[in-house]
């Protein structure tokens, strides 16, 4: 895949789908009992539209084509409602990737939800998505109407500049996370916005929420904290990204 940054995010994931779905099954490295959330059953995924800095998943969504193996929405469903008995764990999520890179992806995780939901009615599920597809498709927002989903939405900069810096991705796509939040929200479909604070002043966490406000989204910022892995501060000084901003 081509990674001359800032990268067009759109063609991205068309590139990565093409990569990382075969037929309906997509490709995953883990399944896992993660400890996020108190405590949640995680499937991990490959491919995404982003090339974020701080990325813990930055080398298999780099060259996704090297990684993974591909799992049927039914075997996903059956590896997370497992681990969820084993541990009793009332959440789930897949995460490490971007879920929805186009048609295919959707429906797999649309797929992936409804095994979920049919065998724990009273789950909840917790997408985890940097909100490209969701605001560059306003139509993708109408098939999440599940009663317990729950919609993160990484919008990774605090501005166009932060965000190309931090994303790999052209800063005219930072409006679409902003438009996916407002269309869940028109839906009644829980969203909210979260950004990585440790990369950012107060005062410009603080410019963000006026941008949110302008937006007229209402959900509370969530303020999310980096994992300084080795290699993500070397990404991030490549990028010329540090903390504290």
């Amino acid at each position: 895949m081509a990674l001359n940054l800032p990268l067009d995010p759109i063609q991205r994931s068309e590139e990565a789908e093409k990569l990382v779905m075969r037929g309906e099954s997509r490709s995953y490295y883990k399944f896992r009992a993660a400890p996020y959330y108190g405590g949640i059953a995680t499937a991990d995924a490959i491919g995404c539209s982003f090339l974020c800095a701080y990325c813990w998943n930055y080398g298999r969504n780099e060259n996704p084509a090297r990684f993974g193996n591909f799992y049927s929405p039914e075997d996903v469903g059956d590896k997370l409602l497992e681990i969820s008995r084993r541990r009793n764990y009332h959440l789930f999520r897949i995460t490490g990737s971007e879920p929805i890179l186009g048609e295919a992806s959707f429906q797999h995780l649309l797929k992936v939800i409804e095994i979920v939901f049919q065998e724990s009615p009273h789950a909840k599920f917790i997408l985890e998505t940097n909100g490209l597809m969701l605001g560059y498709r306003e139509n993708l927002a109408d098939q999440l109407k599940f009663r317990n989903i729950l919609i993160r939405i990484a919008i990774k900069g605090v501005d166009p500049g932060s965000f190309e810096k931090i994303a790999g991705v052209r800063r005219e796509f930072f409006t679409y996370p902003l438009l996916a939040l407002k269309y869940l929200e028109n839906r009644h479909i829980r969203a909210w916005p979260a950004v990585m604070e440790d990369l950012f002043s107060v005062a410009e966490i603080s410019e963000l929420r006026k941008t949110l406000r302008e937006n007229e989204i209402i959900a509370e910022l969530e303020l999310e904290c980096l994992e300084p892995y080795p290699f993500v501060l070397e990404n991030m000084r490549k990028r010329g990204l540090s903390i504290g901003g």
